[in-house]
């Protein structure tokens, strides 16, 4: 079974990284390469990388998840989101200032920087999120929607995975309190 994070950058995809290896997936972070090979349409490129993990979050898994749905059809699917479109457009800007214009965001969003476009970020991110509770509303069991900040943790997580409790305390990676 495949394990796909498909929520949005900034909305706890590390967190859910942490917690997929700790299960002992042999996880597959953030790569640039990933994201470039799928804005060309490299599609062969990743179902071949694709076939080598177990688990998956952050881009470019979550502009694809039809398509990984289809390929490996015994797979789940976690939806990370914020508690408000605009605490995540605030965790995005803040991630912007801090790692400066990244060709990642322009191929996702449109933009190097997200700071003078929130609206068409906002409707990014809420269009996202519909169109993955949409395309899985006849499937309950393929996806998981979770907010960290809203006390979603291991219990949920176990739950839809099949997977006892650790009694651990939760991580949660990348936190930054936001003004």
């Amino acid at each position: 079974m495949k394990i796909f994070g498909i929520g949005l950058n900034k909305t706890g995809t590390k967190t859910l990284g942490a917690c997929l290896q700790h299960f002992g997936c042999q996880h597959l972070f953030y790569q640039f390469d990933n994201l470039r090979a799928f804005s060309q349409g490299d599609f062969s490129a990743l179902l071949e990388k694709i076939e080598r993990f177990d688990s998956f979050e952050d881009w470019p898994w979550p502009l694809m998840f039809e398509l990984l749905d289809v390929h490996f059809p015994d797979s789940k699917f976690i939806l990370t989101k914020r508690k408000t479109p605009d605490i995540w457009f605030k965790s995005l800007c803040q991630h912007a200032i801090r790692t400066g214009p990244k060709e990642a965001r322009r191929l996702v969003y449109g933009y190097e920087m997200p700071h003078h476009y929130r609206q068409q970020h906002i409707d990014f991110y809420n269009a996202h999120n519909q169109k993955v509770i949409d395309y899985f509303k006849g499937k309950p069991k393929k996806l998981l929607v979770v907010c960290w900040e809203e006390g979603e943790d291991w219990g949920e997580l176990c739950r839809f995975l099949g997977k006892p409790q650790p009694d651990i305390p939760f991580p949660h990676f990348n936190k930054a309190s936001l003004p």
